[in-house]
This record gives C-alpha cells, structure tokens and sequence, in this order.
C-alpha cells in the first residue's frame, strides 16, 4: 500500500510539474489556443500508460499459462523496472534544474510547427512517467493480495501529486522539491531493492538460478504475519520472513552502494579560470 502510494506521487509528482511547465509557458506566452493539444497529447499519453499496464497483467494471467514462464515474465518485469526506477531517480536528481528550460524550449520549437506538434510534444514529455509508473506497479505488486488496495493507493498516491501541482500552480505555495526529490528517492531505491530481491526470487523459482531453499535468514518466528510492522516490511520494501542467500545478497549489493552514490554531494562546476 505506502509503496505504490510513493510509487503513484513521486511519478505523479514529475509528471504533473511536467504539464505545469507547459501550461505556464503557454500562458505567459499568450498561446492559450494550444492548450487544447497540450491536454490531448497528456491524455493519449495516460491511455497508453494504462493500456500499457493491462498488457502487463493480461500476459501474466492469461497469455502465460506455465507456471515457470509467468515467474520468468515476472521476473525480467521486476528486473526491468529496478533499472527504470534506478534511472529516473538519478536522472531526476541532475537534470530538475534544467528540466523547465530545456521543456519551455522544445514547445516553442513545436509551437512553430503546429497544433499536431504541439500535442506530439506533450504526449512525449508525459508518457515515459507513465510507462514507467505502469511497469514499476505492476513489479511492485507481483505476490501481492491484489483485493484492489494497491490500485486505489496508487490512484491516491497520483491524485496527491496532482493537488500539489495544482495548488503550485494556482497560489504563492512552494515546496522544497530537492529535499521532495531527496526523501522519496531514499525510499523509493528500498523499494526498488525490494522488487529486485522479488524479481531473484522468481528467477528461483522458475529454475534460472539456484538456491531457492538455501536460506540467509528465518525469522517467522519474530514477525507476527498480523502485525502492522510486517505487513509494512513486507508491502513497503519486501523484506520478508524468510529469505534464500541469493535473494538476501542482491537486495544489499543493489541497496547499499545505489544509497551511498544518490546521497553523495552533488558536484558543482567550477569555471575554467581566465588567461
């Protein structure tokens, strides 16, 4: 539940300063009769978005009948979107500065093409938050109750990012995006350990790698499965029970050195010195 909350703000959020940027400049610019392209693009951007993630859970469900090829699906899905949320956060972290300027610049470009491009634009800018957002649930939620909790707290993980723009947007009201962007990214690199640690495990259990019943750690008999505390271990960052060495290895040698290079000092360009 509070990872697919993240997973649905912290998306959300990027996404949503993304067509703030855009409406803004169009605004300002006094081009308001390009709005209309910008929200039609932003919308084909979302229908594929969701399209894209009921493709992901009709091929597991129903296109995949084997057992080991749904694991093996499942897995390369979790694998790809550690890789995908990896990238976005560091991506996030050195490009937020310059994120405005470089969108204001291509949507002037558009505008100079026209409506069609204009609305192109828009769909581009859109679309690779939702895809990942599609791919990153999807991983995240694999063993899951999947009783539609999750859904509903991505849904309210979206629409609290969409209030925050709004209300950007519309008042005085700023937030701190870098500690935003910084607290989010800590938790959403856990969460990403957690869907790899998962994606290890179905490589296991669909015969790829070895180890399935060699564990690292037993501790059933300290986590209650009733208690909030492991429900939260387990829904937030999966850290379960129990664990096979393999499973136990990859969550620590993605976790730690993924931690310690996002939370290192970001280096300022110094200019060159004048002759």
């Amino acid at each position: 539940m509070l990872a697919t909350y993240l997973i649905g703000l912290r998306e959300g959020l990027e996404a949503t300063l993304v067509v703030s940027i855009l409406i803004a400049f169009l605004v300002k610019s006094g081009r308001t009769d390009r709005l209309p392209q910008v929200w039609a693009g932003v919308a084909a951007a979302v229908a594929l978005s969701i399209g894209f993630g009921a493709l992901l859970s009709y091929t597991s469900t129903t296109l995949l009948r084997d057992y080991d090829q749904r694991e093996l699906f499942e897995a390369i899905t979790s694998i790809l979107a550690v890789c995908f949320v990896t990238w976005m956060i560091f991506w996030m972290r050195r490009a937020a500065r310059s994120i405005s300027g470089e969108l204001r610049g291509k949507l002037t470009d558009a505008l100079a093409l026209g409506s069609v491009a204009v609305a192109v634009m828009a769909f581009l800018a859109v679309v690779r938050e939702g895809l990942e957002t599609s791919l990153i649930f999807y991983s995240a939620v694999q063993g899951a109750d999947l009783d539609g909790k999750p859904l509903y707290a991505l849904t309210g993980g979206i629409l609290t990012a969409v209030a925050i723009g709004c209300l950007m947007y519309a008042t005085a009201v700023r937030i701190n995006l870098t500690v935003f962007f910084t607290v989010t990214g800590v938790l959403l690199i856990l969460v990403a350990a957690g869907i790899l640690k998962y994606g290890v495990h179905d490589l296991q259990e669909s015969g790829v790698l070895p180890g399935l019943n060699t564990l690292a750690y037993d501790m059933s008999a300290a986590l209650d499965p009733s208690a909030w505390y492991t429900a939260l271990l387990t829904g937030m960052f999966n850290v379960t029970p129990t664990a096979s060495v393999v499973e136990a290895v990859t969550w620590i040698a993605y976790a730690v050195p993924v931690l310690v290079l996002f939370l290192r000092p970001a280096r300022i360009a110094v200019p060159a010195p004048q002759h």
